[in-house]
């Protein structure tokens, strides 16, 4: 008697702002138990993804993996390939894209059906891994852009604590030492020493 097929699911999502939710529903429409389907919240540069690891190891002769679309797998061409042979040969389980019925391992399982799945994947994961290089092209123009524009990137500096200013003047006058003034502005003494100098080029105080 033949063992039962176990179905399994994959989901990613690049950031963990991403929503999943499309994923999930498609792969619970195929049946897969919300118990097997796995979900990594990671680039897909490459397959150093923790939820993707503990699926592979669950994998043999008797499974069925589902994943959406080849994007949702990996975005690298060579990486790719390598996952999809994993997969179908080493652990011999069968592998169904949602989103491409064409590319299910299921279907014609001889010679002209493997070469027709390997094709449409060579050509999938190459679009995937050129859709991934155009859009952080895209990102790093956009950033230079806004940097040429005078666009300011990262957490907005803090502002100075209301005694700032007395606690500078004492210090630079030597009534306190730079231990003393960054203990009363509440602050490390190099980050002290830092603003005093920001304050100094900005206010054009003389020494």
């Amino acid at each position: 008697m033949d063992e039962k097929i176990k179905v399994f699911g994959y989901a990613r999502t690049s950031t963990r702002e991403q929503n999943e939710d499309r994923q999930l529903i498609a792969l619970k429409e195929m049946g897969v138990p919300e118990k097997n389907i796995f979900l990594d919240k990671l680039s897909g540069k490459n397959f150093d993804r923790p939820q993707y690891k503990k699926l592979v190891k669950k994998l043999d002769g008797n499974s069925v993996l589902y994943i959406k679309s080849i994007d949702r797998l990996g975005r690298s061409y060579r990486d790719l390939s390598e996952q999809w042979r994993i997969i179908t040969k080493e652990k011999g389980a069968d592998v169904v894209v949602i989103d491409m019925p064409i590319l299910d391992t299921r279907r014609e399982k001889n010679l002209l059906g493997t070469f027709i799945s390997d094709l449409i994947l060579a050509l999938l994961s190459y679009v995937a891994e050129s859709e991934y290089r155009t859009i952080h092209q895209r990102q790093a123009e956009g950033i230079a852009a806004a940097k040429a524009r005078g666009f300011k990137f990262g957490r907005p500096p803090k502002p100075l604590p209301e005694n700032f200013h007395e606690v500078y003047q004492k210090w630079k006058t030597g009534k306190l030492s730079v231990a003393e003034a960054a203990r009363q502005c509440g602050m490390p003494r190099s980050t002290f020493y830092y603003k005093a100098q920001v304050y100094k080029n900005a206010t054009y105080i003389d020494e």
